[in-house]
């Protein structure tokens, strides 16, 4: 590293921890949403000049590639090599970790900005020679392993996180906690932050929790008390070893388990949800903590396919670095956003071909569903009634192209993968379904924008703002939607898109896909094909009210004006 980059490094920054990073398709060092917000927020700060640097695990062996095999996951790894995409730091620190210290190095990738800016991320690494065997495997597998395995990873992020920027001379202004899985660098901060005092003959230490609080912002993305990382002391205890006072940390996560959330809560001045609604969860869910909401947003450069983006450069200039100015999109004729879609759907279509699939129909409406599989997505609430499937399909055609992973150890979510796999295999000849193994940031690109519907169909109220719609609103593809998580704030009825089921009304699947059922026979489906001019004006709704406002650099701007400057 030369001097002129360690200046650099070296200069006051916005220290954002996640566990996992979207930064390069040929990296995968990321599973799902939250890996993308992380890798759009730092896209953001490459575009706007904002001073942030990113610090997350190298994670070596990635997360899994997905094979379908006869209608089954099944996973393999996905290793990559840092040094094709990273350079090697020179700085090396070390955490205690039971009773022994671990050695953690560190890789630095540079996120370029479309406008010309540059952010660093660090990759911690534990996989060294001065290291025992199992500790270099601690930051080999993203959310692999066992509880033990999660603590350990979470001691590197956080306290190795910490003293990793310390290390690099990294001055930093705030640390923004991208879920609870860096809490621990909060642990870190207390402990330069206490001092020895005399009680009873004997020296204690005072810990200054207000001027940790004052340097940590927190956001939430889990709207369910089991979803955040929660571990037994028995278990944590041992591998912080002396690090922390057991009292005090009881006192900060929890008396009866070492509850991440609960610790950042605690020790960060502002906390956000992720949506408007997912902060009123958050709120009950932790009741005397004050929860604010900024709504997530996507990266306007990276998520616009390549001929919505020729568009937008043609008719508005600046709109990738200023996406408010997509509200001008009616401005354009209608034909040109119809052949930028068209142009969107070739796209997909070609990679449908390519991956062994057949070639969709140009003239059919298609409907797109990409998530993580598991239970509370409802991937399968479209199937749950092939036969009224059927029916539709004959008065309207339209195919569905589908893809998500389900976690490895996600029984239930890999059973998801199956049954839509069945599910095909009996609409066959009536509606064509599509699965794409191996869901990435790639096949995303290609899915939001070469579809026509987007599909999400999450149980209430669990979805905490979800992204995929607002990419695929990026692209003029019109959401038909749960009310949940950011598209009950992005919903207007017919104009940016349609809502399945009504806000507040109770949780029912019955409900659910009967309003699903009945919004495609008689509102969306009858619109694309009896009215061009009506189905294009949703598609504009789409990008002027939704794009120009659920993007990152809207999100990211109220972060820097509401926590990071204050």
């Amino acid at each position: 590293m030369t001097v002129e980059f360690e200046g650099f490094l070296q200069e006051h920054r916005i220290a954002y921890f996640s566990m996992e990073f979207a930064l390069n398709e040929e990296m995968p060092t990321y599973s799902g949403g939250l890996g993308v917000l992380a890798g759009d927020t730092m896209r953001s700060a490459a575009d706007l000049d904002l001073p942030m640097v990113g610090v997350t695990l190298v994670s070596r062996a990635g997360y899994f590639r997905q094979d379908i095999v006869d209608g089954a996951q099944v996973e393999s790894p996905d290793a990559w090599q840092p040094e094709k995409w990273c350079r090697s730091l020179p700085a090396r620190v070390a955490v205690s970790i039971g009773n022994h210290d671990v050695w953690i190095g560190a890789w630095l990738h540079l996120v370029e900005g479309h406008c010309g800016g540059v952010v660093p991320v660090i990759l911690l690494d534990t996989d060294l020679a001065d290291n025992r065997a199992e500790d270099r495997e601690i930051t080999h597998h993203l959310y692999g392993g066992d509880d033990a395995y999660r603590v350990k990873q979470e001691i590197v992020l956080g306290i190795g996180g910490a003293r990793m920027l310390a290390a690099l001379g990294v001055k930093v202004l705030k640390y923004h906690l991208n879920e609870g899985h860096a809490a621990f660098l909060t642990l870190e901060l207390l402990r330069r932050h206490s001092h020895t005092v005399q009680e009873a003959g004997t020296g204690a230490l005072r810990y200054d929790t207000a001027a940790v609080r004052s340097r940590c912002v927190f956001t939430t993305h889990t709207p369910v008390d089991a979803g955040h990382d929660q571990f037994s002391y028995a278990l944590a205890e041992p591998l912080l070893g002396d690090f922390t006072d057991g009292a005090q940390l009881r006192a900060l996560a929890g008396e009866d388990r070492l509850n991440m959330t609960r610790l950042a809560l605690n020790l960060s001045e502002h906390v956000n949800g992720v949506a408007q609604r997912h902060a009123e969860v958050s709120r009950r869910l932790f009741p005397g903590y004050e929860i604010r909401a900024i709504t997530n947003g996507v990266h306007p450069w990276t998520w616009a396919c390549d001929s919505f983006r020729r568009l937008y450069d043609r008719y508005i200039p600046h709109w990738c670095h200023e996406p408010e100015l997509l509200m001008r999109v009616n401005g354009i004729a209608d034909e040109e956003v119809r052949k930028a879609h068209a142009d969107a759907r070739a796209a997909l279509a070609e990679e449908i071909v390519r991956l062994g699939g057949v070639r969709p129909d140009a003239e059919v409406a298609t409907i797109g569903f990409g998530r993580r599989m598991t239970p509370y997505k409802r991937p399968d609430l479209l199937f749950s009634d092939v036969d009224r499937l059927r029916e539709i399909a004959r008065r309207h055609p339209f195919q569905i192209v589908l893809a998500g992973k389900a976690h490895p150890r996600d029984a239930g979510g890999k059973q998801l993968v199956g049954r839509l796999h069945e599910y095909a295999r009996l609409l066959k000849g009536a509606v064509p379904v599509v699965f794409l193994a191996d869901y990435d940031v790639r096949i995303a690109r290609l899915l939001v924008s070469g579809v026509d519907i987007w599909l999400n169909t999450p149980q209430r109220p669990l979805e905490a703002s979800g992204t995929s719609g607002m990419k695929a609103a990026l692209n003029g593809v019109p959401n038909l939607s749960v009310l949940d998580g950011w598209w009950l704030e992005g919903w207007i009825e017919g104009v940016t898109g349609w809502a399945i089921g009504r806000d507040g009304s109770h949780d029912d699947a019955a409900d659910d896909a009967s309003s699903l059922f009945g919004q495609l026979e008689n509102v969306v489906l009858p619109l694309f094909y009896n009215d061009a001019g009506g189905w294009t004006k949703v598609m504009k709704g789409a990008i002027s009210l939704n794009a120009s406002c659920f993007n990152s650099h809207r999100m990211l701007r109220r972060y820097a004006a509401e926590t990071y400057l204050r």
